[in-house]
């Protein structure tokens, strides 16, 4: 049960929601237009630790709680949370890049997996499931909607596609805090409490594996979680806002190509 109410941004918070929500998609933009094979999780940590102290803010994730690195890289059976190192990208694999940024005294989150080259078919069906997951979902956001009820979006999707939705991580709320109420699970028949008003602010980020397992395991770092059959796993999130006649999307980007033609 949630413990915490769910908390309404007024007007002027909402608009500093939009600046860090803005830069921190400027910021993932830039590290993914250096994917490619042959580079590392370091270099592209480091090219997120400096564009964003670029833009005067600071990385959400460095420090929070020991986390070591300014941004997550997690690859292939990597579901979430791989921390940044020396292991090169290779042709083929895939990389969830989750950028979070604190600025002005707000945190503004969001994350993309993107191909290294050219991948599989099955993998490159997993991305679009992936997108199509949180895409859906986004459209079901509006004053008076359930937080349970995204969950009952998403699952069908994937399970359409032979993919499984993870459940032990969910979308979260974000303001002044990094992860706060409500809670957002992604998968159907779950118990979230809370309704959806103006000026909530929260992320989607369905975390999908291929094929029939929503399991995983954590590596003894305490952070990087994988999927217990070595199945690659794709995310996408974006960070929202609930309008008085919908939803506005705060880290929305360009139509990625890859994903839709």
């Amino acid at each position: 049960m949630q413990k915490t109410p769910i908390r309404i941004l007024n007007a002027e918070e909402i608009e500093k929601m939009r600046t860090v929500c803005r830069l921190a998609r400027e910021v993932l933009d830039i590290a993914a237009s250096h994917v490619r094979p042959g580079i590392t999780t370091d270099e592209i940590d480091e090219i997120v630790h400096n564009e964003t102290i670029k833009r005067n803010a600071y990385p959400s994730p460095l420090n929070y709680r020991g986390y070591p690195k300014s941004v997550c890289t997690s690859i292939n059976e990597v579901i979430c949370h791989g921390i940044p190192d020396q292991r090169r990208l290779q042709e083929g694999d895939i990389i969830n890049i989750d950028v979070t940024l604190y600025y002005d005294g707000f945190h503004g989150d969001l994350n993309e997996t993107y191909p290294v080259g050219r991948i599989n078919e099955d993998t490159q069906k997993l991305l679009r499931t992936a997108r199509q997951s949180l895409d859906e979902a986004i459209k079901l956001c509006k004053p008076g909607a359930l937080f349970r009820d995204l969950g009952k979006t998403i699952e069908p999707i994937a399970r359409a596609n032979n993919c499984a939705v993870v459940r032990t991580y969910c979308g979260h709320g974000i303001h002044e805090l990094f992860h706060c109420a409500p809670n957002v699970p992604h998968y159907a028949k779950n118990k979230a409490v809370g309704t959806m008003k103006p000026g909530m602010i929260f992320t989607i980020e369905p975390m999908i594996n291929l094929g029939h397992n929503w399991d995983l395991v954590h590596w003894p770092d305490d952070w990087t979680a994988t999927t217990v059959d070595g199945k690659p796993s794709a995310q996408f999130e974006d960070t929202l806002v609930i309008t008085e006649t919908g939803v506005e999307v705060l880290t929305a980007g360009k139509r990625r190509p890859d994903l839709y033609d």
